[in-house]
């Protein structure tokens, strides 16, 4: 079953075309990489999926309902944690989670207990009672993470989840993110490669707004005849070469 089918959608800021008549498939539960170099597009796409910006034109049907007509429907089912960490700096870990909880509508008692829940499933216990702007950049990002899957959502987006992060903190993310795997539909965007490696079920890339090749890494292996993700991403890629 999949659960998003994105069907020849595009976005124009006036003259500049962001996402060209983008056409997509992803699997429910699978743990799709969203490549390219900035400003390829990526950024765009998701928040044409998500409702934060309305396509030019085409249509994305996300479990079963489009994003043209149906899009308060299909939020109720998504959510993101962006590149830049939405957290409140000054609300602790527990009462980050609580607030989030309650805005998407459960009660009190039954946002703290999922404030708990998250808090244990993602290893910081420890850090309860702690204020948000006093963790590290890697707990951080699991506090981010943590607070956009509180909802329960059936597709997550995960935008650069592990940038700026040291090795440890990344390898630390990458174990919370298997978990997930198969049970929530997640979009990945990222510019370390060894990450898409580790994590990504399939791999689409695009450039310049458009679909460039889509698949497994052996599918792309095969295809291209070439080993190395790198030397593929850079085959289908002319956007400024910073990994």
């Amino acid at each position: 079953m999949n659960a998003i089918e994105i069907r020849k959608l595009s976005k124009h800021y006036n003259e500049r075309v962001a996402v060209n008549s983008l056409s997509l498939t992803i699997k429910k539960g699978e743990l799709l990489a969203l490549l390219g170099f900035n400003g390829a597009g990526k950024s765009t796409t998701i928040k044409m999926l998500s409702g934060l910006v309305q396509p030019t034109s085409g249509d994305a049907i996300i479990l079963n309902k489009s994003l043209m007509n149906e899009i308060d429907e299909i939020k109720k089912d998504l959510n993101i944690s962006p590149q830049e960490t939405a957290i409140a700096p000054n609300l602790t870990v527990f009462e980050n989670l609580v607030f989030i909880a309650e805005i998407y509508g459960f009660k009190n008692e039954e946002a703290k207990e999922k404030a708990i829940n998250m808090i244990e499933k993602f290893g910081l216990t420890d850090r309860k009672k702690d204020k948000a702007k006093k963790l590290s950049g890697g707990l951080k990002r699991r506090l981010s993470i943590a607070m956009a899957l509180i909802s329960e959502p059936k597709i997550v987006f995960l935008d650069e989840p592990t940038l700026g992060l040291d090795v440890r903190a990344r390898r630390e993310l990458w174990h919370i993110i298997k978990s997930l795997k198969g049970k929530v539909t997640i979009i990945l965007t990222t510019h370390y490669l060894d990450e898409v490696e580790a994590l990504a079920d399939s791999i689409a890339i695009i450039d310049k707004g458009e679909l460039k090749i889509k698949g497994t890494l052996s599918e792309l292996q095969e295809q291209t005849k070439l080993e190395k993700l790198e030397d593929i991403f850079l085959s289908f890629t002319e956007g400024d070469p910073i990994l």
